[in-house]
């Protein structure tokens, strides 16, 4: 199924269905509104990837050290998650892959250094 298939009821989050001022894509008329659609998705995300975040640096507390940090076996484990759900969702995987590698880049980059931050004596 295509994006353009679902109705934004099966694919916006609560959050922003709930918005009355929000037009659903499919409705929009002008670029305003899409555009105003747009920034409320990305609070959300902003809001997701923080809460990712959290757990990210919860994995920088638990983990034994350094060489724990980046597990190439979990890498693909999460990219093939992530690629299952875009397929259901009808999101193009050439879009999902590319930004939930670099996602996960950047996590790894900012567990290490959290980690040698709070960390630094028992490393």
């Amino acid at each position: 199924m295509s994006l353009t298939k679902m109705s934004s009821a099966q694919i916006l989050p609560t959050k922003t269905q709930d918005d009355p001022a929000l037009v659903a894509p499919e409705a929009c008329v002008s670029m305003d509104q899409v555009r105003a659609g747009i920034d409320a998705v990305d609070i959300e995300l902003v809001a997701l990837i923080a809460r990712r975040t959290l757990y990210i640096e919860a994995a920088a507390r638990i983990k034994a050290g350094l060489d724990e940090v980046r597990v190439p076996w979990r890498i693909e484990d999460v990219v093939t998650k992530v690629l299952a759900e875009a397929r259901k969702m009808g999101l193009s995987t050439r879009l999902a892959e590319p930004v939930w590698r670099e996602l996960i880049e950047q996590s790894i980059r900012h567990e290490g250094e959290v980690m040698q931050k709070t960390r630094k004596d028992e490393l």
